[in-house]
């Protein structure tokens, strides 16, 4: 499938783990990984990057695997959520820095562009995550509002 605003396919992501047993070099036990999310959620990072960390620092591959329940599963049920989905709140900040940009480079329309670009995505997104009841029904956005929620 190509891609949104361009013509080009672009390449996939990474590949996840072939195997969907525990590792053996895995030491940890299943409490003790929910416990390091839970850990790393409470310091503000998010779920990708907590995934990141784990993998880079402790080897585990999946959360999954080791857990049996995935990241955002675990953050459910210890009632940490973030107010916007991931996804969202990345499009939101991109926005955000261009619509600064923006107020100091007025003929930059390269980047005006790219702010009419990003700001479609996330109107289609809220139209999505509304459709699934993730976001409430009268969400709207509105950079000067949506900028207290999201630079926390």
């Amino acid at each position: 499938m190509a891609r949104m605003h361009s013509r080009k396919k672009g390449k996939s992501g990474s590949t996840r783990p072939a195997r969907l047993e525990k590792p053996v070099w895995v030491e940890l036990s299943s409490e003790e990984v929910e416990n390091e999310v839970i850990k790393l959620a409470r310091k503000g990072f998010s779920q990708s990057l907590i995934g990141v960390i784990l993998r880079d620092s402790y080897g585990i591959p999946l959360i999954k695997v080791v857990t049996g329940k995935s990241i955002s599963q675990i953050l459910k049920e210890k009632d940490i959520e973030t107010p916007l989905p991931e996804d969202l709140t990345n499009l939101v900040k991109k926005a955000l820095i261009l619509r600064k940009h923006l107020e100091t480079n007025h003929k930059d329309l390269d980047s005006k562009k790219g702010l009419q670009r990003t700001e479609s995505k996330i109107y289609r997104l809220i139209k999505y995550y509304k459709s699934k009841k993730v976001l409430a029904s009268d969400f709207k956005y509105d950079p000067d509002k949506i900028r207290t929620i999201v630079m926390r």
